[in-house]
C-alpha cells in the first residue's frame, strides 16, 4: 500500500518551495515532484535582482537552490521527475511518476508556465546571455544597449514600453505587416522615440559566442536578410502554462491557466493552484511565492476543516 502523505507539491519553482515550506512547518508529511527541470524558469535566468532579501542580487540557480535547501530542512521529501497521470475523483488523490504512485490528503499545483520560444538553434545557448523572455527581470542589465522585442501583441508593446527605461533603443521585430496588440498599446509604442518597428521580419539566427552580438533577420515577403547589431533579444510571444496534466480535470481558461475558484482551491476540493499556472498577468518569482504561502495557508484551512492535524502555530 502506497504511503499517503499529508500534501503532495507538484512544481519546484518559487511557488512550490515556497508551498512545500508552510505545509512542512505545519505538522503535515509533504513530498514535491520537482520536475526532470529542477527549479523552474529561474534556472535559465542568469541574476535576479528584484527578489526582496538578496541586496546584492543572486544567480537564478543559486537562490533555487536555497528555496530547496529550505524545504529540506523542514522535511519536505523530494522527486526529481515529472508526474505523469493524477486521479483526483477520490480521496486520497492519486499521483503517479516514473518512480511509482503516492497519495496524498491535498494536492497543490504549481507547475509554473514557459515562455515560448522561436526554436532556433542557438536561442538555448544564449538564454542568460543576451536572449531573456521577461523585461521586467532582466531589462536592468541591458542599460544603454540595443534590443530587439520579438512578437506583436500587447506583450510585445509592454515589454518595449517598458525596456525604454533602460536600453539605448528597442526594435520590435514582428513577422507580419500588422500587429495583434490593442490601438491603445500600439500608439503608446509608436510614440516613443526610443522605438521602432520592423515588420514583415522573422529572426533566422542569433549570432555571438558567450553573448549576444547581432540576429540575422529575413523579410518574409521579400527574402531580404540582414544582420541587425544588438546585445540583447526579448522573447514576447506568449507564455504556455504547464497544465496539460489536468486538462479536463480542473478548470482553465482558454489558454490553459487554472481558474481557482475560492481562493487558491480548485474546482475539486483539495486541490489548489499557485503561481505561474494561475498568473498570465505578473509571472515573477516574488508573487509565485507569495502564492505558494497563500496555498499552503488555504490547503491547511481546508484539511483542519476535515479533521486533519495541522500545526497552525507553525505558519509564521
Amino acid at each position: 500500500m502506497a504511503k499517503t502523505y499529508g500534501v503532495i507539491v507538484i512544481g519546484s519553482g518559487p511557488a512550490g518551495y515556497t508551498a512545500a515550506i508552510y505545509a512542512a512547518r505545519s505538522n503535515l508529511s509533504v513530498l514535491m515532484f520537482q520536475g526532470y527541470h529542477v527549479g523552474g524558469q529561474l534556472m535559465l535566468t542568469s541574476e535576479v535582482e528584484n527578489y526582496p532579501g538578496y541586496e546584492e542580487g543572486i544567480l537564478g540557480p543559486e537562490m533555487m537552490d536555497k528555496f530547496e535547501q529550505q524545504a529540506r530542512r523542514f522535511g519536505t521529501e523530494m522527486i526529481a521527475e515529472d508526474v505523469t497521470e493524477v486521479d483526483f475523483s477520490h480521496r486520497p488523490f492519486v499521483v503517479k511518476s516514473d518512480a511509482g504512485e503516492y497519495r496524498a490528503k491535498a494536492i497543490i499545483i504549481a507547475t509554473g508556465a514557459s515562455a515560448k520560444w522561436l526554436g532556433l538553434a542557438n536561442e538555448k545557448r544564449l538564454q542568460g546571455r543576451g536572449v531573456t523572455a521577461c523585461a521586467t527581470c532582466d531589462g536592468f542589465f541591458f542599460k544603454n544597449k540595443d534590443v530587439i522585442v520579438v512578437g506583436g501583441g500587447d506583450t510585445a508593446m509592454e515589454e518595449a514600453t517598458f525596456l525604454t527605461r533602460y536600453v539605448n533603443h528597442v526594435t520590435i521585430v514582428h513577422r507580419r505587416d500588422t500587429f495583434r496588440a490593442s490601438k491603445i498599446m500600439q500608439d503608446r509604442a509608436r510614440k516613443n522615440p526610443k522605438i521602432s518597428f520592423l515588420m514583415d521580419t522573422e529572426i533566422v539566427d542569433l549570432l555571438g559566442d558567450d553573448a549576444v552580438t547581432s540576429v540575422q533577420v529575413r523579410n518574409v515577403k521579400s527574402g531580404e536578410e540582414q544582420k541587425l547589431p544588438v546585445q540583447g533579444v526579448f522573447m514576447a510571444i506568449g507564455h504556455q502554462p504547464n497544465t496539460h496534466l489536468f486538462k479536463g480535470t480542473l478548470n482553465m481558461d482558454a489558454a490553459g491557466y487554472i481558474i481557482p475558484v475560492e481562493y487558491t482551491m480548485t474546482n475539486i476540493p483539495g486541490v489548489f493552484a499557485a503561481g505561474d499556472v494561475t498568473d498570465h498577468r505578473y509571472r515573477q518569482a516574488v508573487t509565485a511565492a507569495g502564492d505558494g504561502c497563500r496555498a499552503a495557508i488555504d490547503m491547511e484551512r481546508w484539511l483542519e476543516s476535515q479533521g486533519e492535524d495541522v500545526d497552525i502555530e507553525n505558519w509564521n
